[in-house]
């Protein structure tokens, strides 16, 4: 074989070519870093909303608890109320 024919790698890079892959390194570190601080936001988000959910989930259960017993309460008056209407009729 010809040693003018066979495939080889020149051994000159351009300067642009080296400016242009430090600054895809440097775009992709400043990337990688600003998807970094954007998970970390998320995460705080996240962990805060968790909180105000399980307060809430605890404030509606508070409420389920009353409503249950104003429930029985007006279930009472209603019985009361229906005792004393038939002791009035049977007078």
């Amino acid at each position: 074989m010809n040693r003018e024919k066979e495939w080889h790698l020149s051994k000159s890079i351009p300067l642009t070519f080296i400016l242009a892959i430090v600054c895809q390194t440097v775009a992709l570190v400043w990337f990688v870093s600003a998807l970094n601080s954007d998970i970390e936001s998320n995460t705080r988000e996240i962990v805060r909303q968790e909180t105000r959910i399980m307060a809430l989930e605890n404030i509606v259960q508070a409420q389920a608890v009353t409503m249950g017993r104003i429930d029985e309460n007006i279930k009472s008056i209603r019985l009361m109320m229906e005792d004393l209407r038939s002791q009035n009729w049977g007078k």
